[in-house]
């Protein structure tokens, strides 16, 4: 017997519609390129939303084309994020940070028909346009009228507002509808597209709000400095929509001066990046301290935060660090460390040890790990093995591609490649990537670890471990070191520091001192490049 429930769509439409019910009053706050503030609200928003919905359809999108955005994190990237899907179409964002094959691929893979940019990325997309076919309109945003580009048959994003209305029905009527698609960072072979559809992603916002999750709440300001072209900044814009919470967009300003300043004058209570963003931000707040103790979350993610960044930003700042983890292929969020009830009588180190995990996964994922044969293995907190993952906003194939084993178990479980151990109590802990475990005599040595064991050294920035040729142990593990400034730490220090915090065969004979470690573009140590510049003898 079915259930006698009302047939209600969750297509994201909902969630802007609630938005400008409830919160309409509330700021969406951003801060432009000459560094003055550009605010409005949820009903501005709402409005501004209607008309780009409607000149989008005037434009000839239909339901299903791909809209591309090639964007900072603003107000009008947000208004993307809705009027897209509300024209039932895919918004599908562009990592401004690829290298110019792979954007010139994704564009004409996702057959992108219109792509917005920002005026001031131009000169990253413009060189490569002429080898893109399927785009049939670039949109300007931010752009002076006497502007000069190469670009063909170009629009201006204020013109497509002001020349459209209000009077628009929303053309996302089937929660089934894909709304928006990211492409993962193709550390190996073609980025591959992660497609989302209305009912994915509206779960996902919903279970980003649980308490037991982020928690946001119409109290909070939030402040995404994770990229919204990085899995759509872990759905945080809808999650604020949602919440009606308030919103700071950072723009271009990514650096640590004014990510400070806009903490301390906005009061924010939650923000969200990778760890090398935060990072930063602590070394400059060392130098020059301001008051960030309105912070409730200092939410990371991307890559695993050092245990001694978290202690620090905690015992010497008040900041309450939430590390999180997923990927591209959950919307993206998977599991969050909040500590539970059962923790609160440990010692503020032994909670940092729990911190220090990816934590427990939120209600709609369930996680499981596994050899390579396929045996389940326990929750034990020692056993290590594949991360799997299933749920209702987890991907089960990648767009124009079949299922493949290499992803999908045979019983339907998406194969992470995180090498994971799991507590009895469901906290999981990553200790590395499949690809980048170093296995040495037959024993395996976490790289993750030991890069979060390196950064505690107080003169130590950034610390990349990779696995090198031994004649042998058929593999060693190499130190990549940025210290804090130069001649702070010398190798034999490192080993020394080394030598009571982890096994004896971890510690690496091969230590190179560089001034930044290669990152892919979404923040990661770009491994690939280590093991490349390493192999041509250049470290």
């Amino acid at each position: 017997m079915n259930g006698l429930m009302m047939n209600y769509q969750l297509t994201l439409d909902r969630i802007l519609e609630h938005a400008n019910s409830l919160y309409g009053t509330k700021k969406i706050t951003t801060m432009l390129p000459d560094g003055t503030y550009h605010a409005y609200t949820y009903t501005d928003m709402y409005k501004r939303v209607k008309r780009l919905s409607k000149a989008l359809t005037k434009l000839g999108i239909e339901v299903g084309d791909r809209v591309g955005t090639f964007a900072w994190n603003h107000y009008q990237h947000m208004e993307l994020y809705f009027a897209i899907p509300g024209a039932g179409a895919v918004c599908h964002t562009l990592n401004i940070r690829l290298f110019p094959d792979q954007l010139t691929y994704i564009v004409d893979h996702a057959e992108d028909k219109i792509v917005f940019i920002d005026a001031s990325l131009l000169p990253l997309y413009e060189p490569h346009a002429h080898k893109i076919d399927v785009v049939q309109h670039y949109v300007l945003i931010n752009a002076p009228r006497d502007i000069k580009t190469s670009l063909p048959n170009v629009l201006f994003y204020e013109d497509l507002i002001s020349d459209s209305d209000e009077d628009f029905e929303w053309r996302c009527t089937d929660e089934n509808m894909a709304m928006g698609m990211c492409y993962t960072s193709g550390t190996t072979g073609n980025p591959k597209g992660a497609l989302y559809s209305h009912r994915s992603m509206f779960l996902h916002t919903l279970a980003e709000c649980q308490a037991n999750a982020l928690g946001i709440s119409e109290r909070d300001v939030v402040l995404p400095v994770v990229p919204q072209f990085h899995a759509m900044a872990w759905g945080l814009p809808y999650g604020c929509a949602a919440a009606g919470a308030e919103v700071i967009m950072p723009g271009p300003h990514l650096k640590p001066v004014p990510l400070a300043s806009m903490i301390e004058e906005f009061r924010v209570t939650v923000a969200a990046g990778v760890p090398t963003i935060w990072n930063g931000l602590y070394h400059e707040l060392k130098n020059n301290p301001r008051d960030i103790s309105c912070i409730r979350a200092l939410v990371v993610g991307g890559s695993a935060m050092p245990r001694n960044l978290t202690k620090a930003y905690e015992s010497q700042l008040g900041v309450d660090v939430l590390h999180a983890w997923g990927m591209t292929e959950l919307s993206p969020l998977g599991t969050v460390s909040n500590l539970s009830s059962h923790h609160e009588d440990l010692s503020d180190d032994e909670k940092w040890d729990v911190k220090a995990t990816q934590g427990y996964p939120i209600l709609g994922v369930e996680m499981r790990i596994a050899t390579e044969e396929g045996e389940i293995l326990p929750w034990d907190g020692e056993t290590m093995g594949e991360l799997q993952v299933r749920g209702p906003w987890v991907i089960r194939q990648y767009f124009k591609r079949d299922i493949t084993e290499e992803y999908i178990t045979d019983d339907g479980w998406f194969r992470t490649g995180d090498v994971s151990t799991v507590s009895p109590d469901g906290y999981m802990n990553i200790t590395d990537r499949t690809k980048d475990l170093v296995k040495s005599g037959g024993e395996w040595i976490s790289t993750v670890e030991l890069e979060n064991t390196i950064m505690g050294h107080e003169n130590v920035l950034e610390a990349a471990v990779i696995a090198v040729p031994d004649d042998r142990w058929s593999e060693r593990p190499m130190a990549v070191i940025v210290p804090t400034a130069e001649n702070a730490v010398s190798a034999d220090e490192v080993r020394s520091y080394l030598a009571d915090k982890v096994a004896k065969f971890w510690i690496p004979e091969q230590i190179a001192f560089i001034n930044e470690i290669p990152k892919t573009s979404v923040g990661k140590f770009d491994k690939k490049v280590l093991r490349a510049q390493h192999a041509e003898g250049d470290l």
